[in-house]
């Protein structure tokens, strides 16, 4: 098994921190399956894929990519940004990669950088090649809001209010818990490569075969070519929202 990056300089009071969820993504990019799939959709002639995780939190899964990337690629020519709405996750992000690049320099690949953006929208068009999103997935009310003082970026201790503000951002996905993932999904065409490929993480009340064909339906702009979605990686409960999966999407 791949070793799992370090996040014990990750401060948990602003960022999410690693849990089933992130372990899944882990435990799904080490498969073997998956090692298949890179190896023949990413062959080594081919250009340097640009790997993407948007949301990264303590940066757990972009540093086991960028780490692992002969591993899980079949060669260490990749390219690894993370963007996050949360500048304390952007920072825990760009240390967790570094440690894990700097302990195993043979098979890492190389990371870019992590910055603060929302989604996508800081992105040139359709130069993603693999995406990642663990998204805030759980069902809510309502989706929270930014505090209006760290989306300023304005000096200053963080209070109670802001911290419990900053991790609501990385749990709550409004109804159905898909809010911010439609957003995500609805931005495919745009922001994935041809070649592209992304790894979305669902729970049950995401109602993920609803979620898939949904995707297999989408429009592909007359390129001739088909939308896929398959489940490639499962766990926790065999009932209720907290039954999680990895959903893999791609066209061909």
């Amino acid at each position: 098994m791949l070793p799992t990056p370090s996040t014990s300089h990750v401060p948990y009071t602003l960022v999410y921190e690693p849990a089933e969820d992130s372990f899944l993504l882990l435990d799904t990019f080490s498969s073997p399956t998956s090692l298949t799939f890179h190896t023949s959709h990413f062959p080594p002639s081919s250009p340097t894929p640009l790997v993407l995780e948007i949301g990264p939190g303590s940066g757990v899964v972009l540093a086991f990519l960028t780490a692992h990337a002969n591993h899980i690629f079949s060669r260490p020519d990749i390219l690894t940004l993370g963007i996050d709405i949360n500048s304390f996750a952007c920072a825990s992000t760009a240390k967790t990669v570094s440690l894990a690049s700097q302990d195993h320099p043979t098979t890492s690949g190389e990371f870019l950088s992590a910055v603060q953006g929302d989604l996508t929208s800081c992105l040139r068009g359709r130069q993603v090649d693999v995406l990642v999103f663990n998204p805030p997935y759980v069902p809510t009310e309502d989706l929270p809001a930014l505090p209006e003082r760290l989306r300023e970026k304005k000096e200053g201790k963080v209070t109670f209010e802001e911290e419990s503000k900053l991790l609501e951002l990385s749990y709550a996905g409004g109804k159905d818990g898909m809010e911010t993932t439609d957003r995500v999904i609805d931005s495919l065409g745009d922001v994935l490569s041809k070649r592209g490929v992304a790894y979305l993480l669902l729970c049950a009340g995401n109602k993920p075969e609803a979620v898939k064909q949904r995707i297999r339906e989408m429009d592909n702009a007359g390129e001739g070519r088909r939308w896929k979605a398959e489940t490639v990686g499962t766990s926790g409960r065999q009932a209720g929202w907290e039954k999680l999966q990895i959903v893999r999407i791609w066209r061909e």
